[in-house]
């Protein structure tokens, strides 16, 4: 990549910098606050808020839309594109939040399971637009996501069990001899449920973003070279990026996805217990 030495107003073609691909996660700050703690609006918390108020109205049109299932007339016979939508969505939330949820309250939890879903598609979608950011590519983020659900969780099953709790860490059946072998495993397994699920879905956004900037950068190293051989063969890392981009775009969704669904077992794991 060509730079220009703006200190002399010249630009030299001998001035070739590689620029790391992890680059793209790096955290700008925009408004600097509190610099003797480094506290400061940065890229991260303003697609933070976005995020969450575009995800808002999201689920705020969808729950508006929810009474289609609870009351015939307001169906179409021939359902119109809007109606054909907002069915595919919900069903597929009621789905998810059914067959892994096996309580009879089980749909009151389907906002949640919308907020999760949609907030996780929007991150890591928004990531593969050109120029913009994958906040999920960050560790300290999906690890404060999974921490506040998992509190959540705790919360709801300690309000509906009380102290009945701890039996979450010895399974029914045990002898006295075994549990003190199975309750140091089942809560270290426990607590690292939150863990787990961060790094599941940081590892996979950051290694999919950069190998996609690692390809990209090799054919435009091969485009800058300037002979005809390698303006023919920058063509070929290019052409190998359109089944990665599909590719990673469905990781995208998959791991939202799969993200959702996680919590939603352990919600079950707290409302039904062992």
């Amino acid at each position: 990549i060509y730079r220009c030495d703006w200190s002399s107003d010249v630009c030299s073609s001998d001035l070739i910098y590689n620029i790391s691909p992890v680059e793209q996660f790096m955290i700008l700050p925009l408004v600097p606050l509190f610099d003797s703690i480094n506290l400061s609006i940065n890229n991260v918390f303003v697609l933070l808020v976005l995020i969450f108020f575009f995800v808002f109205f999201i689920i705020s049109a969808l729950l508006n839309n929810f009474d289609l299932f609870k009351n015939s007339n307001n169906l179409f016979i021939k359902p119109n594109r809007w109606q054909s939508l907002i069915e595919l969505i919900i069903k597929a939330g009621l789905n998810i939040t059914n067959d892994n949820i096996n309580s009879k309250t089980a749909q009151n939890y389907i906002p949640l399971v919308f907020t999760i879903f949609f907030f996780l598609l929007v991150s890591n979608v928004l990531g593969l637009i050109p120029c913009s950011y994958t906040i999920t590519s960050h560790l300290i983020v999906t690890f404060a996501i999974s921490l506040f659900l998992f509190i959540g969780i705790n919360i709801i099953c300690y309000r509906k069990h009380q102290l009945h709790i701890f039996s979450l860490f010895l399974p029914q059946g045990t002898s006295t001899g075994l549990a003190f072998l199975l309750v140091p495993i089942e809560f270290i397994s426990y607590v690292f449920k939150p863990i787990s699920l961060s790094i599941r879905l940081f590892a996979n956004m950051m290694a999919g973003h950069t190998l996609l900037k690692v390809i990209a950068g090799f054919g435009w190293t091969l485009m800058m070279l300037g002979s005809f051989i390698f303006l023919t063969l920058h063509l070929v890392p290019v052409l190998i990026l359109i089944p990665l981009f599909v590719l990673e775009t469905a990781v995208a969704i998959i791991q939202s996805f799969v993200f959702t669904v996680l919590i939603c077992i352990y919600l079950n794991d707290a409302i039904n217990l062992h």
